[in-house]
C-alpha cells in the first residue's frame, strides 16, 4: 500500500466505497510509523486500533462521519493526546503526566472519525526553522541522497510522515515558519491560518500572539478540509473564485535580496509566468510593508524570541543546562537582555505594518519564495552550533515575515535546483483574508495542477 501516491480524500473515498479497510490500513500506516527512524516520537496504537474498529462499523452502517472517516492522521507533538506525555520534543517536558484529554483539533477530528496514531518529532520546543533534535534524533529530508539534508523545523516529523508516505496529511505549528519551511525543503503543501482562525486549546506554546496551527499535506483539498475538520467539525462547502477577479503582486524588492539563492527566484518566475498564461493578472512592485518587516526585525529583534523566553524563563532557571538542546537553550537566553522599549516597539510597529501590507495589497494575493534556499546538508549543522545560529536564521528570515504580518498563506512546490532540492513558491493575504485565499488558490490550484500528488 503506498500512501505516497494518494490524497486523503482519495483515501477517505475508497475506505467510504469499502475498497479498502480501516483495520487494515491502521496496521499498515503503524507499522510504517514505527519504521520510519526519528518522524514519531511516540505512536498511540491502541487509540488508534480503537478509531479504526469504530469507524469500519460506521462505514459497514452507513453512518460515516465525515469525507475523512477512517483516514490515519499524525500530530505534531505539541498536541496534548489523552493518556499520551506531551514532550514538544524536549526532555525538560517530557516527565510531565500524559493529557487528561484531547487539544480542542484532536477531538474535532477524532469526533469527524479520523484515527490518530501519534505524535511526530519537532525541534525542541518548536524553536528552530531547521528541525534538529538531538533528544529523539532528527529525520533526514526526503531528498538526502547519499548526503543527509535538514528536514526543516520545527514541524519536522509532521513532514516527514507525509513525505514518506507514513500518512497522507499531519498536522503541525507555525511561528515564525514551521508548517512552511519542512514543506518547503520536503515538496509538500501547507496552509498557514491566521491565528485567530483556530482554538489552540491543549496545544504548547511557543510565542502566544504569533503562534498557530495548521495542516502539512500533498494536496491542497486535503489542507483544506483538514482545516475545517480541526476548526469546526466538518468540512465546509466553498467555489473557486473565478480567474478574472484575482489579481497577484510579486514583490520587486525580493529580486535584489541576495539571500535567495537563483535557483529559488528563478522558479519563482516560472511560476508567476505559469499563472499569467493562465489567465490571472500579475503586478510587479515592492510591497513596503514586507521591506519594513524585514528591517524591523533585523534592528530590533524577533517578537516571537521574546515571548519564548518569557514563557520558559522558569523552565531555564530550574533546570540543568544539559537537560536542553544548547542550540535552544542558546536561543531563549539571548533574548534575556532584550528591552521593554524594544519589545513595545515591535508590537506597536506590528499592529501598523499588518495594516499597510493589507492597504499596500489592495485585495490582491502576494507571490514570494516561502523560503530563501533549499534545504541544506545536515550534518554540518550538528557539527557547527555557529553554522547553525546562521543558517537558522537565514532559513527563518522570509518566513517570519508572515508570521509577522499574521497572514494567511498557501506554499506549494515548484521545482527544484540543480542538486534535486526543492524550491517553492508561497501566496499570501492580509491578515484574516483566509476564506479569500482558499478560494482563489482552489482555482489556481485547479488551473495549473500544482496541489495535486
Amino acid at each position: 500500500m503506498d500512501l505516497t501516491s494518494i490524497t486523503a480524500m482519495d483515501l477517505g473515498a475508497q475506505l467510504a466505497q469499502k475498497k479498502l479497510c480501516p483495520v487494515d490500513l491502521v496496521e499498515h500506516v503503524l507499522q510504517q510509523a514505527e519504521a520510519s527512524k526519528s518522524v514519531f516520537i511516540s505512536l498511540t496504537p491502541d487509540r488508534a486500533r480503537a478509531e479504526a474498529v469504530a469507524a469500519k462499523e460506521r462505514i459497514r452502517l452507513g453512518l460515516n462521519r465525515s469525507p475523512l472517516e477512517g483516514v490515519p492522521l499524525a500530530w505534531k507533538d505539541l498536541f496534548d493526546m489523552a493518556g499520551s506525555v506531551t514532550t514538544a520534543g524536549s526532555l525538560v517536558l517530557s516527565a510531565e503526566t500524559p493529557a487528561r484529554r484531547d487539544a480542542h483539533a484532536i477531538y474535532n477530528a477524532a469526533a469527524a472519525g479520523m484515527v490518530n496514531i501519534g505524535k511526530t518529532n519537532l525541534s525542541e520546543l518548536a524553536y528552530s526553522g531547521l528541525g534538529l533534535n538531538p533528544h529523539y534524533g532528527t529525520p533526514e529530508g526526503i531528498t538526502s541522497k547519499g548526503a543527509a539534508r535538514a528536514p526543516g523545523g520545527s514541524s519536522s516529523g509532521s513532514a516527514l510522515a507525509v513525505a514518506k508516505g507514513v500518512v497522507t496529511a499531519a498536522i503541525g505549528t507555525d511561528t515564525a515558519g514551521s508548517l512552511r519551511v519542512p514543506a518547503a525543503f520536503n515538496g509538500l503543501i501547507s496552509y498557514r491560518p491566521s491565528q485567530q482562525r483556530h482554538c489552540r486549546k491543549g496545544v504548547t506554546p511557543l510565542a502566544r500572539s504569533l503562534d498557530t496551527i495548521g495542516v502539512i499535506a500533498r494536496s491542497l483539498a486535503d489542507c483544506i478540509a483538514i482545516d475545517d475538520i480541526m476548526r469546526c467539525g466538518h468540512i465546509q462547502q466553498r467555489a473557486p473564485a473565478r480567474t478574472a477577479s484575482c489579481s497577484f503582486v510579486l514583490d520587486t524588492s525580493l529580486a535584489d535580496d541576495s539571500a535567495i539563492q537563483p535557483a529559488v527566484w528563478e522558479n519563482l518566475k516560472r511560476t508567476a509566468d505559469r499563472l499569467q498564461q493562465a489567465g490571472y493578472l500579475i503586478e510587479e512592485r515592492p510591497i513596503r510593508a514586507v521591506q519594513e518587516t524585514l528591517e524591523l526585525i533585523a534592528t530590533t529583534g524577533w517578537l516571537g524570541a521574546i515571548e519564548a523566553y518569557t514563557e520558559y524563563r522558569a523552565l531555564l532557571e530550574n533546570t540543568r543546562a544539559d537537560a536542553w538542546d544548547a542550540r535552544v537553550r542558546k536561543r531563549l537566553l539571548d533574548a534575556k537582555d532584550i528591552s521593554a522599549d524594544r519589545a513595545l516597539r515591535l508590537y506597536s510597529e506590528r499592529t501598523r505594518l499588518i495594516d499597510l501590507f493589507t492597504q499596500e495589497l489592495q485585495g490582491a494575493l502576494l507571490i514570494t519564495p516561502t523560503v530563501a534556499q533549499c534545504a541544506p546538508l545536515l550534518t554540518p549543522l550538528e557539527e557547527d552550533p555557529d553554522l547553525f545560529a546562521k543558517i537558522n536564521l537565514q532559513t527563518l528570515r522570509l518566513p517570519m515575515v508572515g508570521s509577522f504580518l499574521d497572514t494567511p498563506a498557501v506554499v506549494y512546490p515548484n521545482g527544484v535546483d540543480a542538486d534535486g532540492q526543492f524550491t517553492s513558491v508561497q501566496f499570501s493575504g492580509g491578515r484574516g483574508s483566509d476564506e479569500r485565499l482558499l478560494s482563489v488558490a482552489m482555482g489556481m490550484d485547479s488551473a495549473l495542477s500544482i496541489g495535486q500528488v
